[in-house]
């Protein structure tokens, strides 16, 4: 899981606006048939097309905005770029414009995308930008599939495509329900994304029939972890808990709880640890020896290890753990303007229930905006990922 709230801000209401060469590999999983593998019901707000033309898509990116969003923009447009020349008869007229990573002039530029033509827009990264954009295109009647990953930016025209809490919860409180593990204690930090992830497996545990029994906030700081962890222990002790749910990330308070819990007595072997965050990354996160047998979800590994071989032939450099993003909003674009219709983009169509293959698995858009992929679960075993429930090739009978 890769946190993007940087500025977050609490969405607004709006009205529902009226390289070639690695070609070759792109057999199967990546011939782009993607589109909807039921019919379509086209309609709602968003732009009308010419599906006889090239579409004109816009990609906001943060080309110039703080450390490492450069890097991050590169590969988002590399991939959306990978994503078009995928595309089987679909022809798209990409246009990238950089926002810098802040609300005023991703403001500007969404306004300055539409007057270029734009039918949809593709980013931008974070999330007050995502808002800003998303206000600005509501304006114009243009639907924007954003990367970031909270949520509660979803609704109008603004559909959210990264890897939401509420997705990764409701993967893992089901599978933990299966497998007996039902009375869960929530580990969230006193901040925006704890609180998020807090609730996140609330709702997500009710709905797998579990209970959270227990949850145990903290600051970050030493004194703050250390004082966590007696608590975890005297809850789980009380409650008779057989879970714990951390939200924590690897660069963050993880590494800590993943050697102090063990040691304060909360065993691994009885008390299942569970992440709503990804502890495969970075890879040295294997190598804590609390987090051996513990539960966390990710894409599914075969697709993502393809497109990352695909990425690296074409470019002769890794993706960024978010490029996918970028690939899979082209997808989606390209597998409904396959259909021919001149609706394709609007919000109805965007929110087809069959979802769409991606780099990273299946997902679709729900009503609401927000996005719902197929994740597997996976363990640690002798400091290697090991999946042990994999993920779904398709939304039928899955209880999405």
């Amino acid at each position: 899981m890769f946190a993007l709230l940087r500025a977050p801000r609490k969405a607004v209401t709006r009205p529902l606006p009226g390289r070639k060469s690695a070609r070759g590999l792109a057999a199967g999983l990546f011939a782009l048939a993607l589109a909807a593998c039921q019919p379509v019901s086209l309609g709602g707000g968003g732009q009308t097309i010419d599906t006889s033309k090239p579409v004109p898509v816009a990609l906001l990116v943060p080309k110039s905005g703080g450390s490492g969003d450069a890097v991050v923009s590169a590969s988002l447009e590399n991939a959306a770029r990978l994503a078009i020349a995928d595309l089987a008869g679909t022809r798209i007229d990409l246009r990238v414009y950089d926002t810098a990573g802040n609300e005023a002039q991703t403001t500007a530029v969404t306004n300055q995308a539409i007057a270029d033509g734009a039918k949809i827009i593709l980013g931008p990264l974070y999330g007050g930008n995502a808002n800003a954009a998303g206000i600005a295109a509501a304006q114009r009647n243009v639907n924007v599939m954003a990367f970031t990953n909270n949520a509660s930016l979803a609704g109008g025209n603004v559909f959210v495509l990264g890897h939401t809490f509420d997705n990764t919860a409701r993967r893992l409180a089901s599978y933990a329900a299966t497998q007996g593990k039902r009375k869960i204690v929530t580990v969230s930090a006193e901040n925006a994304a704890g609180e998020l992830g807090r609730a996140a497996i609330a709702q997500a545990a009710s709905a797998a029939g579990a209970s959270v029994v227990g949850n145990v906030s903290y600051s970050y700081s030493q004194q703050g972890v250390i004082q966590a962890v007696q608590e975890v222990r005297s809850t789980v002790s009380s409650t008779g808990a057989d879970a714990i749910f951390m939200t924590s990330n690897t660069n963050a308070a993880l590494p800590f709880f993943a050697q102090l819990l063990p040691e304060s007595g909360v065993n691994p072997a009885v008390t299942q640890y569970i992440g709503l965050t990804r502890w495969d990354v970075p890879p040295q996160t294997l190598d804590l020896q609390g987090l051996e047998g513990g539960w966390f979800a990710l894409p599914d590994p075969a697709r993502s290890g393809e497109f990352s071989a695909r990425y690296q032939a074409a470019y002769g450099s890794g993706p960024h753990p978010l490029a996918g993003l970028a690939y899979d909003g082209i997808a989606a674009i390209g597998a409904l303007v396959q259909q021919g219709k001149s609706d394709a983009l609007t919000a109805s169509a965007l929110t087809q229930g069959a979802g769409f293959q991606g780099v990273e698995g299946v997902f679709r858009f729900r009503p609401n905006g927000v996005v719902e992929r197929g994740l597997a679960v996976a363990t640690i075993r002798d400091k290697q990922v090991v999946v042990i429930d994999p993920a779904p090739r398709g939304f039928a009978g899955i209880g999405f």
